[in-house]
């Protein structure tokens, strides 16, 4: 058997993960099978839905596993009848157990959605962001036990805009991604791709993404504030409260010196203070007295809308002089 027809399993779930699927079908590469999560009940009908990489595997007649673990013999029998030359996985959804690790003749591949060892764990591309990374990028990775341990393989890297959000970041690692594997797929294939060792001195956690840190907290500075709306868009979306209106902050950006125009910051004011809209955004008092200016917003059940509109539109919220409370430590924002 050619490399090029080498058996390979696919491992993944959201779209993400199917841009490299598709590649691989594409470029014409032998996927046996593809392993996906359960379907899931999505929307407000709460009907189940299949993952992305499902309907593309279904729709190109790929055989699909979606087993809740690997715990059962089942499952490892299974996996193991398809005789894989590689396992391809991104942001599949499920830890692999070390004898799914070894059945692959060449083992298990992954793309990470981060310059390892940057970022390791859950949320990467957010937690960049987030953090005011200059650059993001994807990694390959030789998959073993510890979570993004693995040695690399390979690496593209991605500057990231002033605007970025983890929305745009997201589609441009996932076609980085893809090209990313292509173009190490006749070497993965062989067993002739040459592993680099990550330094785990160099590592950061990127903790999973959280409902309750998705209240804006005022008492941040305003740089810190806007990577922050970035990083949580489009899910779960920052947002703060006007009394006991919850407003979602789709955008924002730093005001600087000259930005407030004829407004006044009032003395003593304290950080959440709406200090009023300089015909293109809200301007919020962030910590040190640093301003944030919203430029974009949805109220429950509405249209996203921009500052202009939304302050046209008569609503009584995010008026001049209004404070917006800073979350306490422990607040519930479910």
């Amino acid at each position: 058997m050619t490399a090029s027809r080498a058996p390979i399993v696919f491992a993944g779930t959201p779209e993400f993960s199917a841009v490299s699927l598709k590649a691989l079908i594409d470029h014409g590469a032998n996927v046996v099978a593809v392993y996906t999560q359960p379907d899931r009940p999505a929307r407000r009908g709460q009907k189940l839905q299949a993952s992305a990489v499902k309907q593309l595997a279904q729709a190109h007649e790929i055989p699909v596993e979606q087993p809740e673990n690997f715990r059962s013999p089942e499952s490892i029998e299974t996996l193991r009848g398809y005789k894989p030359t590689i396992m391809v996985v991104a942001a599949y959804g499920l830890l692999l157990p070390q004898v799914v690790l070894d059945i692959p003749k060449h083992g298990c591949i992954n793309i990470h959605a981060s310059l390892l060892p940057r970022w390791r764990g859950a949320a990467p591309l957010q937690r960049a962001i987030e953090a005011g990374d200059k650059q993001s990028g994807v990694t390959l990775m030789q998959m073993e036990a510890g979570l993004d341990t693995g040695p690399m393989l390979g690496a593209i890297r991605y500057d990231l805009g002033k605007t970025e959000t983890a929305d745009s970041l997201h589609d441009h690692l996932a076609e980085l991604g893809a090209k990313l594997l292509i173009e190490n797929l006749p070497m993965l294939l062989t067993g002739e791709a040459r592993p680099v060792v990550q330094e785990d001195a160099q590592a950061t956690y990127a903790h999973k993404l959280t409902k309750q840190e998705a209240r804006i907290d005022w008492s941040k500075s305003a740089t810190v504030i806007e990577r922050k709306i970035r990083a949580l868009h489009p899910s779960p979306m920052a947002w703060c409260c006007d009394g006991e209106e919850r407003i979602r902050v789709l955008a924002a950006e730093v005001i600087g010196e000259g930005g407030l125009g004829s407004l006044t910051i009032e003395p003593g004011a304290k950080p959440g203070t709406v200090v009023g809209f300089n015909g293109h955004a809200i301007i919020v008092l962030c910590r040190e007295k640093s301003l944030l200016g919203l430029t974009r917003l949805q109220l429950a059940g509405g249209k996203p809308v921009s500052a202009k509109d939304f302050m046209n539109s008569q609503k009584p919220f995010l008026r001049a002089g209004t404070v917006l409370e800073t979350p306490a430590a422990d607040a519930d924002a479910a």
